[in-house]
């Protein structure tokens, strides 16, 4: 048997985090190990389940879908975001992203989509709705773009770590912005210097600024 899927869901409505139970009951394969209902009990959850997919909604009685999206990758480095929100806007894609999520759909599209999405985002690989994915077809300065090197490509945590260093932020500086531990900041450092192939804080800075990261919002 294949190794489970381990889903995590959190929507402030109880209804709709059962409708999503059940969307996600169809496959055999994956495992909903907990509920959330706010920012908070996310965090928690993500300590304590280390899911491998969490699904996010953006809005949150305790704050957004992109608060609790960093801290449940503080809480669980290893746990890939979707955010399943009502808003088919790039500028709010663009937003998730910033704040490290792998996956955005659209609610609508939840019944028809959620599984692959999932299964998708669940190997690490980006989804995106389609109908926005035609949208960054068209703007393709509206999301993030990647950043890579020799030893591969950078992740959307490791963008961020970049993006403060050449901001000038030390590692404290930067797991405080991150919510995250010092030791953190310096493994993603340390990975980031390895894909890029560079040794200081210099070579760092002139790849995020040749790459246009430094001019993101």
């Amino acid at each position: 048997m294949a190794e489970l899927i381990r889903v995590a869901i959190c929507d402030d409505h109880a209804v709709v985090r059962s409708g999503l139970r059940a969307i996600l009951a169809v496959d055999r394969e994956i495992d909903v190990v907990g509920e959330a209902g706010s920012v908070g009990e996310a965090e928690k959850l993500a300590a304590d389940a280390r899911p491998d997919v969490f699904i996010m909604d953006i809005n949150l009685p305790d704050g957004t879908g992109f608060d609790a999206t960093r801290k449940v990758l503080a809480a669980s480095p290893e746990t890939n975001v979707i955010v399943l929100t009502v808003h088919d806007d790039v500028a709010y894609l663009k937003r998730a992203f910033d704040a490290g999520v792998t996956g955005y759909l659209i609610k609508e599209a939840a019944d028809l989509e959620l599984v692959l999405a999932v299964r998708q985002v669940a190997t690490g690989e980006r989804y995106v709705h389609p109908r926005l994915g035609a949208a960054l077809l068209d703007n393709p300065g509206a999301a993030t773009e990647r950043l890579a090197g020799p030893g591969g490509e950078l992740s959307e945590r490791e963008l961020d770590v970049l993006k403060l260093i050449a901001q000038g932020y030390t590692n404290a500086q930067a797991a405080e912005e991150l919510f995250v531990s010092v030791r953190t900041i310096e493994t993603h450092r340390a990975h980031i210097q390895q894909k890029l192939g560079v040794r200081s804080r210099a070579e760092l800075v002139k790849a995020a600024s040749e790459s246009g990261l430094l001019d993101q919002a």
